[in-house]
């Protein structure tokens, strides 16, 4: 039984060769996991961090992945003095966790645009229960970030998916940005050292996680004068092609078997003014993608739609490069949800996608 300290289940991350196991607490707490005979701990320049609701403590994957096992170990603060602060006994909780080890039939939930709804989503995640080997939030989690309590439901919704049984991926959408808290995304959600861009080696399947930020020009009036996401995308543009000069310990790595882009926004789309910001950024994202990274799926959201695009299709404006997976169709109205459901295996795919009931709205098989 999970401990009452903890808000929900854990949740385990992955960013680039390391793991992310995130624990949120409605109490002052500090947080370690034990693994093995190592410990790891949720720390400041070597101060335990209590002050926060979200604990992140970094995991290299191949620890993890050796002794497939951790126990969090939460200390309860009652008064964290200058001296002789007093606390709790320590209550410990252990998860058994799954590697992403095998080569094929990988079952992978994709969940994206909650907009902060929980059970819905949750349930139409479950869709491959105890076999599901990877989770991917694709963004627009919460519906703002007006409040730094909105960040809660990533990780409630991963918690209560896959139970930190298993690995997750996170990619920022665009709503991510918006309220006074969207400066402090980087305390509470995954990144690389504070990058929302990053690569992931995760067994067999290597991914390049792309953040397009905000869907309108900077100036909009909408956001008021607080992004810069040109500047971002700029610098992005060049993370992609140092990812394309490291090849050889990126996607050509022996045991990549599986090439992955995920990104919220569909940027090989375009779009009608005002949510046309970088043309000629996101042509070019498409072209180093398509000349060099070659993915085999692209997994994206933003558009509330349940949709198979193929290269070349009628919104294929900037020259996908590969298959683009649209994978979350909300009816906040009728109240289900409806996610992408992929079992991967060499040069295929197959996709489902069922909604909060487990009922199957479609399916097809697609090659790469």
């Amino acid at each position: 039984m999970i401990p009452n300290e903890f808000m929900f289940a854990p949740s385990v991350f992955a960013v680039e060769d390391n793991y992310l196991i995130c624990v949120a607490s409605d109490v002052e707490a500090t947080v370690c996991v034990k693994i093995g005979d190592e410990m790891f701990y949720d720390s400041s320049n070597g101060i335990l961090r209590s002050k926060k609701y979200l604990h992140m403590v970094e995991i290299p994957m191949e620890v993890l992945d050796k002794e497939k096992k951790y126990t969090i170990i939460l200390r309860e603060y009652i008064e964290r003095k200058p001296y002789f602060p007093t606390s709790n006994e320590p209550v410990e909780y252990t998860v058994d966790f799954s590697p992403l080890e095998k080569t094929e039939n990988i079952n992978i939930s994709y969940i994206s645009d909650t907009h902060g709804r929980v059970e819905m989503p949750s349930k139409s995640g479950r869709y491959f229960g105890e076999k599901l080997d990877l989770l991917v939030l694709g963004g627009d989690i919460a519906d703002h970030s007006g409040e730094i309590e909105n960040f809660k439901t990533l990780f409630h919704i991963a918690g209560n998916i896959t139970e930190g049984k298993c690995p997750c991926i996170f990619s920022r959408g665009n709503h991510d940005l918006r309220g006074q808290c969207a400066e402090m995304l980087a305390d509470y959600t995954p990144t690389s050292g504070g990058r929302s861009y990053y690569t992931v080696h995760l067994g067999p399947i290597w991914a390049l996680v792309l953040d397009c930020g905000e869907d309108k020009s900077d100036k909009n009036a909408e956001y008021g004068y607080t992004v810069a996401c040109h500047d971002f995308r700029l610098r992005e543009t060049r993370f992609i092609k140092k990812v394309i000069e490291n090849k050889a310990v990126e996607y050509e790595k022996e045991n990549a078997k599986y090439k992955l882009l995920l990104s919220h926004v569909p940027f090989a789309q375009r779009y009608p003014d005002p949510f046309n910001p970088e043309e000629e950024i996101y042509t070019e994202w498409c072209k180093l993608c398509r000349e060099n990274v070659k993915p085999d799926l692209w997994l994206t959201g933003h558009k509330h739609t349940a949709e198979i695009r193929p290269v070349g299709n009628p919104d294929d404006h900037f020259g996908q490069p590969c298959t683009c997976i649209i994978g979350a169709k909300p009816d906040f109205k009728e109240n289900t949800f409806v996610s992408a459901n992929i079992t991967l295996s060499p040069g295929r795919a197959t996709i489902i996608f069922a909604d909060t009931e487990g009922r199957v709205e479609r399916t097809e098989e697609i090659s790469f």
